[in-house]
């Protein structure tokens, strides 16, 4: 599922280097699976569905394009998408609410896009469930065996959910998502991220046993501290049966500024693992290749695709934040 930038978000000022990252994102998606796309400009829309089907038409690919018209205020697609939970027998679509990360931003039209995307009939015989807590996919990572990776630092923040505490946080995460345990990160950070501190900004599960994190070696950097303190604490965590998780540091890209000097978050750990590959952001950077590299040694059964997100950084988030994974079988094609 993508959001599709239009001149009424923030992106109006670089429309022009940011659609091609969504361009590129929507074209290495369709050789391997279908895309929704919602968009708020109709005529922008139907033009994305015909080229885009057209174009995977003509290049013999598997996906096909889905189109929806819908309102939205920005376009992070992992924060204000529907999050699909597999019962076994079937999936229900959670409707968690969103409020721009604690109200930084308006965000009533994001709340709003997966009711548009059910009206329109987009996952079929699935009701979509409104639930009454503001959550973002960005915020937790699920290893789908039963264990939920966060961060306290955002998911105890009292703008989102201020009057429950950690364990009635846990208590509805385990009733909504069947989460048998969550882990907990109480460090790391990352410099102009809006989110505080989400956790696929942070820390990845690549398989059951194995996660690969964010690591800053340089000890002169402002985020040395409270990323080594992370790690502490993923060296600390135990699979369900009291094994140590198998860990990979992610490098650390060079310090990236806007026009302003503001830091921007440019990380490594926001890759999306798609059918048989893995999309992975790069941002023009010395450390793009080591990136690849070491993904390629994690993933060894998938293509790794790097994506040049820069333009994306500078709105504060990459690949998999403006992206949500439906699982096959939701949506009748």
């Amino acid at each position: 599922m993508l959001t599709w930038p239009h001149p009424g978000t923030d992106w109006a000022r670089i429309m022009a280097d940011v659609e091609p990252v969504f361009l590129t994102i929507a074209r290495q998606v369709l050789r391997f699976e279908h895309l929704l796309i919602s968009c708020e400009f109709v005529a922008r829309l139907q033009e994305l569905g015909r080229d885009l089907n057209n174009y995977a038409e003509a290049e013999g690919l598997p996906g096909r394009v889905i189109t929806v018209p819908a309102p939205a205020n920005d376009t992070w697609a992992r924060d204000h998408g529907p999050i699909t939970v597999n019962t076994g027998e079937s999936f229900e679509i959670l409707d968690f609410s969103f409020n721009a990360w604690g109200g930084k931003f308006p965000w009533e039209k994001d709340n709003a896009l997966n009711q548009h995307l059910a009206n329109a009939g987009v996952f079929g015989k699935h009701p979509l469930q409104p639930v009454d807590f503001v959550l973002e996919g960005g915020s937790i990572e699920s290893d789908g065996n039963g264990t939920i990776l966060t961060t306290s630092e955002c998911m105890l923040t009292p703008s989102r959910n201020p009057t429950m505490d950690r364990s009635a946080i846990e208590q509805l995460l385990s009733e909504m998502l069947g989460a048998d345990r969550i882990l907990w990160l109480n460090h790391g950070y990352l410099a102009g991220d809006d989110t505080d501190s989400h956790i696929d900004t942070l820390a990845r599960f690549c398989a059951r046993d194995h996660i690969c994190y964010v690591s800053c070696p340089d000890v002169a950097d402002e985020h040395y501290s409270a990323l080594a303190a992370m790690e502490e604490e993923l060296q600390e965590f135990r699979q369900q049966d009291g094994s140590p998780y198998k860990l990979t540091a992610l490098p650390w890209p060079d310090a990236i500024h806007d026009e302003d000097g503001e830091r921007l978050p440019a990380t490594y750990a926001n890759f999306l693992i798609i059918n048989g590959a893995v999309l992975l952001p790069v941002y023009d950077v010395p450390q793009d290749q080591e990136a690849i590299r070491i993904l390629a040694e994690v993933f060894p059964d998938r293509e790794i695709i790097p994506i040049n997100c820069r333009p994306l950084i500078h709105q504060h988030g990459s690949l998999h934040c403006v992206t949500m994974q439906i699982p096959s079988g939701v949506i009748d094609l």
